[in-house]
């Protein structure tokens, strides 16, 4: 947690939207914190905010066991703005009604300014803004001393303030892209109530991270696991830049990585940025554990104790090791405490965990603070490369779980070659950086073809390319046809043992990204 800066609390209440909040705050130069929604006030006045931002949530204000503050949150004397769920729930504990909606609204809607406080100080009234609604919901009566701000023909106080106190609810969700001028909202908000001047910034982030590092490893050693991924190479170089050569990374090719990747994060980090690294050449190892495995589970169960237990090997020639460096983002830590009941459980999680309790090692994990748009950002802060930076997210069991049965040298190289087709063309396109993930996936379906005067029976490569925010949903990609086109030529002309292409048009839900 940073004493030093300006923050803003949120407490969560079970929004699907609560992170992107977070981040749409941090964007604005003003560093947040998501906590549960019924934290203590002592540890409220422990965190000193400037401001308070009350999420949306799932449930009714007035169900039994819906989310509660502390009741006291409103009278720290502290500025609350109240999203959705939040606006209801600062109606219900101060006196006004909720009830359902005749009319419930979910999706875009146009809210009418009727006076221009708090969010809407930059907008007159009269004026009309576009939003995103999501709600079953809404406010009959406002509590005493509260004056409308906003209406829709459905929700006459879509938007309300106290007259005198600063609180602030809105019924509309100004985090999401859907409402355009969200972030001015949002902004109005933090500058002018909350009295921030937006102090967040990467650059400064590394000064203050550099010195908590070497606070906290004083003069022992770090061992870091580098995957050649965006988060453990960023938490790499920021270690590198507190403790120098102190810092050992360890890096195992498992024989399940894109084509060229050893012989990248080889050059990358020991040719450029001379960092210790130690590389394990573990192909044969994974593969020969992996024989036979065609379920995916088994798949990822497997690659992630032959991770555990090569990287122990690998860690034990260094006796003078004390801690474990992990990419640890400020999501994984949010998630592991869930508001309001657990998520199903769709898979295992792509990051291999358990070695902390395994090594006797103690964790740091400089980059728990941030969510991944910022770890980009302080990537290139650190000199990393663009093509690094904004690198697809690649799954921990790597292509593993594109190969669609079990695994074997020749299918592997057969995806690899295919993979790197979809890239190149992707690329050469000019689309990479609009995608959010492109890849290939070999299927276990074999069909017949002519190549040349010859009959071929080969094997089916799906092409999946889809764009997202943040991994959570996705949709397909419209990709031009000629890019489909040169993509589906290319793999079939230049790599043997495939004879048909496919593309996968399937969105996230109902389907996931990766195929298994």
């Amino acid at each position: 947690m940073h004493a030093t800066h300006e923050k803003i609390l949120i407490l969560d209440f079970g929004s699907q939207y609560t992170q992107l909040i977070a981040r749409r705050v941090r964007e604005l130069g003003v560093y947040c914190e998501i906590h549960r929604p019924d934290l203590p006030l002592d540890a409220i006045r422990a965190i000193s905010p400037r401001g308070i931002i009350l999420s949306g949530g799932p449930m009714s204000v007035e169900q039994d066991g819906s989310p509660r503050p502390a009741p006291e949150l409103f009278e720290l004397g502290l500025p609350v703005l109240g999203i959705c769920y939040g606006l209801q729930l600062m109606a219900k504990l101060l006196g006004g009604r909720v009830d359902k909606s005749a009319h419930r609204e979910f999706g875009p809607a146009e809210v009418e300014v009727l006076e221009a406080r708090g969010p809407f100080a930059g907008f007159a009234p009269g004026s009309r803004v576009k939003v995103w609604m999501s709600h079953g919901d809404r406010v009959e009566a406002l509590p005493p001393g509260f004056v409308p701000l906003a209406r829709t023909p459905n929700a006459p106080f879509a938007a309300a303030a106290h007259e005198s106190k600063p609180f602030y609810g809105v019924q509309f969700h100004p985090e999401v892209v859907h409402t355009p001028q969200g972030r001015e909202l949002l902004r109005a908000f933090l500058f002018t109530e909350c009295g921030v001047t937006g102090d967040w910034t990467m650059k400064r982030f590394i000064d203050e991270s550099v010195a908590s590092v070497r606070a906290a490893v004083g003069e022992g050693r770090v061992i870091c696991g580098l995957s050649g991924g965006v988060d453990s190479s960023v938490a790499a170089l920021l270690l590198h830049r507190a403790i120098g050569d102190r810092l050992q990374c360890i890096f195992v090719d498992n024989g399940l990585l894109r084509q060229g990747e050893r012989e990248q994060v080889e050059a990358l980090f020991v040719g450029r940025f001379h960092v210790p690294l130690k590389t394990i050449d573990s192909r044969d190892r994974f593969l020969t554990k992996l024989a036979g495995i065609s379920d995916p589970e088994q798949k990822r169960k497997t690659i992630g104790y032959e991770f555990i237990s090569v990287f122990e090997e690998a860690a034990a020639e260094f006796t003078d090791a004390q801690f474990l460096a992990q990419g640890t983002l400020y999501p994984d830590v949010i998630e592991s405490v869930s508001v309001v009941g657990k998520a199903a459980v769709i898979k295992s999680h792509h990051n291999v965990g358990g070695l902390p309790e395994k090594m006797k090692l103690r964790l740091v994990e400089p980059l728990r603070e941030l969510f991944k748009d910022e770890v980009r950002v302080l990537g290139r802060e650190l000199g990393l490369p663009d093509e690094m930076v904004s690198r697809h997210p690649f799954p921990g069991p790597g292509l593993a779980i594109r190969v669609i049965s079990d695994l074997t040298h020749e299918r592997l190289e057969v995806l690899r070659r295919a993979d790197v087709i979809v890239i190149e063309e992707i690329k050469k396109a000019g689309l990479y950086n609009e995608t959010w993930q492109a890849f290939a996936v070999l299927l276990p379906v074999r069909s017949v073809g002519v190549m040349g005067d010859e009959r071929t029976y080969e094997n089916t490569c799906a092409v999946r390319v889809v764009n997202s925010v943040d991994g959570m949903t996705a949709d397909w990609s419209r990709l031009p046809y000629e890019v489909l086109a040169n993509i589906s030529t290319r793999i079939i002309n230049e790599v043997r043992g495939i004879n048909r292409v496919v593309y996968d048009i399937s969105s996230k839900p109902p389907a996931t990204i990766e195929w298994e």
